[in-house]
């Protein structure tokens, strides 16, 4: 299954990403845990992506396509694959049809999520994870930047008759249900 999850930042995309990962043998590729982890490193790319993300940008399309490249070349990626913050832009679309060639996505999973609630969830993590990323303002303006540059992307794949809307909001175990159902459904 070659899957996207898609959603404004703090709808729980990470979260159900890991569910959807078990439940159908898949690699969770999440853009921002790959920055993340370059930022831990102090790599010159996580240099780089801490001050974009610390402002509540997005890290480019040159740099976060080809991250994106190298981590479907791998092996565990080339029996599907889940991506997570991916992509974000039209170029992005673009690039990644480019990278599958004919090999088609089977979905695209849209969580729906009320931005107020989105900013306590992402407020209460901040304060569990120690995430310098997820100050009121970066969380409010990741939130504008996702709806005015990502959401629609959702009309490209709506179009192509791949988007899943889910309601993201309610228990984990809820949501994944919800997930699951409708994927199972368009098998």
């Amino acid at each position: 299954m070659r899957l996207l999850i898609m959603g404004p930042p703090g709808a729980g995309k990470g979260t159900q990403a890991k569910a959807i990962s078990e439940k159908y043998g898949i690699p969770a590729i999440s853009t921002g845990d790959i920055f993340r982890a370059n930022v831990k490193q102090g790599t010159p790319l996580g240099l780089e992506a801490k001050r974009i993300m610390d402002a509540g940008g997005y890290v480019g399309d040159d740099i976060t396509n080809g991250i994106v490249a190298d981590r479907l070349a791998e092996a565990d990626a080339q029996q599907g694959f889940l991506l997570d913050g991916y992509p974000r832009t039209t170029a992005q679309v673009a690039a990644l049809d480019e990278m599958l060639g004919d090999d088609d996505l089977d979905a695209v999973i849209s969580l729906q999520a009320d931005t107020d609630e989105v900013v306590t969830r992402l407020r209460k993590r901040a304060e569990q994870e120690g995430r310098s990323d997820d100050t009121e303002e970066a969380i409010r303006t990741r939130q504008d930047v996702y709806r005015t540059e990502t959401s629609p992307l959702l009309d490209t794949y709506r179009d192509r008759g791949l988007l899943i809307e889910v309601d993201g909001l309610g228990e984990v175990a809820e949501v994944s249900e919800r997930i699951f159902t409708a994927l199972d459904g368009r098998n």
